[in-house]
């Protein structure tokens, strides 16, 4: 099967404007770094804020190329986007923004509410996390305990999170809080949009098997507005599901990534391995990278043709999390210790992209919900769980 895209000789020109300003603008000594958690610095996440900015005034800021230009996105084709995915890529482009926000304020978002934390986010002048994981319930997002208690106009937002990602220090939290305890699940939340910093508001990182880009969150009856609540008061589930709905896979990709194959096979190959077993190893990575390919394409298809995807999102997002893993081991079986070499050691094959690649492959088992969470989803729609679902609204599907 050909996985090669034919682009116009218009694309194409595209393409090369793109790298022209790469060329321009990228310096190596802040391109993503191979151990991406680890050796992010402050430094490099200074630099790309205003870099971003010119980005998303360009149209394009990968995140938010395709989105709509009335709030500050670029307005750009499915192809236009796949090239800039690609020369992302090439040049190591970091991603210092949680962009679930997105779809969240575009589907739930009153128009004030779009103007005032939408374009913002849209145009690169401020960023995000997305606030969910407790410590009590890991996973468990329906057993929400973190309180929102009205204030007269306002709310006071109280409780802990942890494992939340991001780089720096972000604009926004947004996520989900206990609004009605007496009210039964899924129906007792709403979802804030909260300043960082605030007073009663603390940040802290967590040091971690895959570095330090993890934080706790404290919370002491910070004080935010009533206009910081997306949607209503009880359906903080419904709105935050539109978020986890695009972190499930349903958003796709036309091209994702895959170093952690490339650089088995370039490994091998460079060594001119002629073990059969090695080989055939290397082969079943390749062959399980193309299939995921074919996962993540048909949902990126849907995506860009605003078909309402519904098990095919999830479906594509477990494959790549097992395969992952899959793929982990059989780089420890190729490589044997060398897959082990961090980036620090010069003996280490292509940098040490692949040491911090199976502490990462650990991590992404429990990133956007543990595993079992992400089989449930899947059961719930193809219809073999005890309870049905339909996928949550994207911005793509959902009604104007």
């Amino acid at each position: 099967m050909d996985f090669e895209q034919k682009y116009t000789d218009e694309q194409e020109q595209f393409r090369k404007e793109v790298r022209v300003w790469m060329e321009a603008n990228v310096p190596e000594e802040m391109k993503e770094p191979i151990n991406r958690r680890a050796d992010f610095t402050e430094e490099m996440f200074e630099f790309w804020k205003p870099k971003f900015r010119e980005l998303a005034g360009k149209g394009w800021l990968l995140y938010t190329c395709a989105y709509p230009k009335e709030y500050g996105g670029g307005g750009r084709s499915a192809a236009q986007e796949t090239i800039l995915a690609e020369e992302f890529h090439r040049y190591r482009v970091p991603r210092i923004s949680n962009y679930y926000s997105l779809p969240i304020l575009l589907v739930w978002g009153t128009e004030e509410q779009k103007r005032q934390f939408l374009v913002p986010l849209m145009k690169g002048e401020e960023f995000s996390w997305w606030k969910l994981t407790e410590p009590h319930s890991g996973a468990d997002l329906a057993s929400y305990q973190s309180r929102a208690v009205r204030d007269g106009d306002d709310w006071l937002l109280s409780g802990t999170n942890v494992f939340i990602s991001g780089r720096g220090m972000p604009d926004w939290l947004f996520g989900p809080m206990l609004t009605d305890s007496d009210a039964p699940r899924h129906r007792n939340l709403g979802l804030f949009f909260i300043p960082c910093p605030a007073p009663g508001l603390e940040v802290r990182a967590m040091s971690l098997l895959n570095g330090d880009e993890q934080h706790f969150i404290f919370m002491d009856n910070v004080r935010v507005p009533g206009n910081h609540l997306i949607g209503g008061d009880h359906q903080g589930w419904q709105v935050a599901n539109t978020g986890l709905e695009q972190e499930h896979g349903s958003r796709g990709q036309a091209f994702p990534a895959d170093p952690v194959v490339d650089s088995l096979v370039a490994y091998m190959q460079e060594r001119a391995d002629e073990d059969p077993v090695r080989q055939q190893v290397g082969a079943a990575a390749r062959i399980d990278g193309h299939v995921h390919d074919l996962f993540t394409k048909r949902t990126y298809w849907m995506h860009t043709g605003r078909l309402e995807a519904q098990w095919e999102g999830p479906a594509s997002s477990l494959y790549g999390r097992e395969y992952g893993l899959r793929n982990a081991g059989r780089v420890r079986e190729v490589m044997g210790m060398y897959s082990l070499l961090d980036t620090h050691d010069s003996m280490a094959p292509h940098q040490g992209l692949q040491e911090a690649e199976q502490r990462n492959s650990l991590q992404h088992m429990h990133g956007a919900g543990s595993l079992n969470i992400n089989k449930v989803i899947v059961a719930r729609r193809i219809g073999i769980s005890r309870t049905r679902e339909r996928s949550a609204p994207m911005h793509a599907t959902a009604p104007a």
